[in-house]
């Protein structure tokens, strides 16, 4: 296990020297009420920099919530391989997280979750502590009044079956044999997103199992009735989709006790080699802990002791999610993040001004070409003849390629002047290439697989937890038909469709859906620089309804917040929330796109940038703005609060990268950024063939976004 910052290298490199100090004698003198935002922008800078870690990438921690934390302590309870020092670092950490009422949330500031408090109570008991003692009291009571254990989620109970806290009778089944679900027959585990096929396969041979190993202690005190622990519930209605896969259920169940034993014998050991096979250079199953631990108990029960290879890599890898603080504690990261924060942080840079011949910026473009994926994966079931190529999110995970960090790290590698122009361009062909293979039917592009979109998988009893399937989105929609756009393509078909998907998917309030970040904001934040680099005009009404609308959120103080309680009730709280320094910026990129740059709402928000910045040009942000589901599972992305704002505050002293260039022609073709001293004007020159474009497909889409009329926005 080793000690992680949010540098990501186990210790924060020496401070890099200021990457706009060589031009402090040539940048004339800024009008006075842009010095602060200089000073703010050249210290933003060299605080990031200062991140980068040797090898040439960024990672900030990736915290979620204590059910990583939990159930970390669970596998190795499961495993035998417990250990004290582990069990009290994780103690640690959790008791920290504890709240007030006795809770634990799976946000900053957000409510109680029975799921993660139940979870969290059994990794307290594992450590020790006195189910009588007044926090271990609170947290029981709490959960009884919420339902107990049986009102928790279908994955959390599986937890506790493992150790016959909960029967497995009393779970929902998934059979083995769906390894064996032809491709074109609904639910095929490719009908799942990657995320849940890698983690439903192995379950299904732990459901299979059905493994108990004896429980350190009972756990009636989390029942509301301890006699009865799992009420009896009626079944929803037969001419409901809920009822219809109840009943579904329920004839799973009876074919768990006739299963053929040798087809049942054939579909495990199916079911093993199609986990072994995904298993990833660095021992870890798609660079995210929930596949990862049930592979590694899916194969031990199937055989595999733990000094096996596979086992071995696999747990090494667990060990490597582990963020040491400094008080001892320890937090487990679900998945890491630096393709995705190496691509931002250089992009980031580029903005503030620093040229595309940095070293550091050359060296973050030489980490990122070899990390470019030269393989096929599960997408390629979808798309055979397609070339691979393109970028991941994690260290390894050549498996599933993410269409989202392709389109970034394209945009990033276009900012920096790398020596090897021949095989940058190669990499960028592939991975546009690659991209444009990924777009669905209906014109977007989801994160990671095509036309992702069947309607039962989110209805199974078993998936009772966030989104199953991976259906296109706006914020991953947008960053393609950006990155489309620079590399000059936004009138060629694949880009246009994606325009008026977008023009279809906006709110009826002007904004749009954020899948991957919170939520309106981050939707809108992506969509309107993508459409303005596409060649739509400023004056077009989406985007004036997307600034009007993003006048209309923003905080007295200045800032834009947005909660995650928009994902449940999004008229009360789209667009609100406490400032962040993300969703700030987020915001100010959609004004400053949209010529906003001398409005009052843009002045307001790079004001509070630089009012709430540190001395040591960082922010503070423990509100999290990032999702692996939306709502259900949140994820506080510590270098968020960075990277996003740098962007902003570059973009508000340097104007559009993109001004007065021919699109595609990046600075690795040898134009540096604009140093600190140039402004570019306001608005970039439009090409009249994609403004027609633009124009003709409004009519298009109306009849789209008139559908969406009365939905929040």
């Amino acid at each position: 296990m080793t000690a992680r910052t949010d540098g990501g290298n186990g210790a924060v490199p020496p401070r890099a020297a200021s990457a706009t100090d060589e031009h402090a004698e040539q940048t004339p003198r800024a009008p006075d009420d842009h010095e602060a935002v200089r000073r703010a922008t050249r210290r933003a800078a060299d605080f990031l920099l200062s991140l980068q870690s040797p090898e040439g990438w960024w990672k900030g921690d990736l915290e979620t919530n204590v059910t990583m934390d939990a159930e970390d302590l669970l596998l190795r309870e499961f495993l035998g391989i417990r250990d004290e020092a582990t069990t009290r670092a994780a103690a640690l950490f959790v008791r920290g997280e504890q709240r007030s009422d006795g809770t634990w949330a799976t946000f900053h500031q957000g409510p109680g979750d029975l799921s993660a408090t139940v979870e969290a109570y059994v990794a307290l008991r594992l450590a020790g502590d006195d189910p009588d003692a007044p926090h271990m009291a609170q947290a029981a009571e709490w959960i009884r009044s919420r339902g107990g254990i049986a009102a928790a989620r279908v994955f959390t109970r599986i937890w506790l079956a493992l150790f016959g806290w909960w029967r497995w009778e009393d779970l929902p089944e998934v059979p083995p044999e769906v390894i064996y679900v032809p491709r074109w027959f609904p639910l095929n585990i490719y009908d799942f997103g990657c995320w849940a096929r890698q983690t439903i396969v192995p379950l299904a041979v732990v459901s299979a199992q059905r493994p108990v190993r004896p429980a350190p202690f009972p756990l009636d005190e989390l029942h509301t009735d301890p006699t009865d622990p799992c009420p009896h519930r009626p079944l929803a209605p037969v001419t409901s989709w809920d009822g219809v896969f109840q009943r579904f259920d329920k004839v799973l169940r009876l074919y768990h006790r006739i299963a053929p034993r040798p087809l049942r014998a054939a579909a495990m050991r199916s079911s093993a080699r199609w986990i072994i096979e995904r298993q990833e250079r660095d021992g870890c199953w798609g660079g995210i802990q929930p596949p990862a631990v049930y592979s590694i108990i899916a194969l031990h029960l199937l055989g595999y002791d733990l000094d096996h290879p596979v086992l071995k890599a696999g747990l090494a890898s667990l060990d490597r999610f582990a963020v040491w603080r400094p008080d001892g504690s320890r937090m487990i990261e679900a998945c890491q993040s630096p393709v995705w924060d190496t691509c931002l942080a250089t992009i980031a840079l580029a903005d503030a001004g620093v040229p595309g011949d940095h070293p550091q910026l050359v060296r973050a473009a030489e980490w990122m070409l070899g990390e470019e994926i030269d393989r096929h994966g599960d997408w390629s079931v979808r798309r055979p003849g397609l070339a691979p190529g393109g970028w991941a999110f994690e260290f390894h995970n050549d498996t599933y390629p993410d269409i989202d960090d392709t389109a970034e790290v394209v945009l990033a590698l276009r900012r920096v002047v790398h020596p090897d122009r021949e095989r940058l361009e190669g990499a960028v062909a592939r991975g546009v290439a690659w991209t444009l293979g990924m777009q669905s039917r209906d014109g977007g592009w989801g994160a990671f697989d095509v036309d992702n979109t069947s309607p039962f998988p989110n209805r199974l009893p078993f998936c009772d937890f966030g989104k199953v399937i991976d259906p296109p989105s706006a914020d991953v929609t947008a960053h393609v038909v950006e990155m489309l756009a620079v590399e000059g393509r936004a009138g060629e078909p694949g880009a246009r469709r994606g325009i008026a998907w977008l023009l279809a998917a906006q709110e009826s309030g002007g904004a749009w859906f954020g899948r991957w970040g919170v939520n309106y904001v981050y939707g809108t934040g992506s969509v309107v620089p993508a459409l303005v680099a596409a060649g739509l005009p400023r004056s077009h009404p989406s985007i004036r309804r997307a600034v009007a609308w993003l006048e209309a959120v923003q905080n007295e103080d200045g800032g834009w917040g947005e909660d995650l309680r928009s994902y449940r009730d999004a008229p009360g709280w789209g667009g609100r929330g406490a400032s962040t320094a993300s969703q700030t910026a987020w915001a100010l990129m959609a004004l400053l796109a949209a010529g906003e740059r001398h409005g009052k709402a843009a002045e307001r928000g790079v004001s509070w940038l630089v009012q709430t910045q540190c001395e040591d040009g960082s922010w503070d942000e423990p509100y999290y703005t990032g999702t692996g589901f939306p709502w259900d599972f949140s994820i506080n992305y510590h270098l968020y609060r960075q990277v996003f704002p740098l962007t902003a505050l570059g973009r508000f002293l340097h104007g559009d990268p993109l001004a007065g260039r021919a699109p595609g022609c990046g600075t690795a073709a040898g134009t540096a950024p604009a140093g600190p001293g140039t402004r570019p004007p306001d608005r970039r020159p439009v090409r009249p063939t994609v403004v027609r474009t633009a124009r003709s497909l409004v009519a298009a889409a109306a009849g789209r976004i008139a559908e969406r009329t009365g939905k929040a926005g």
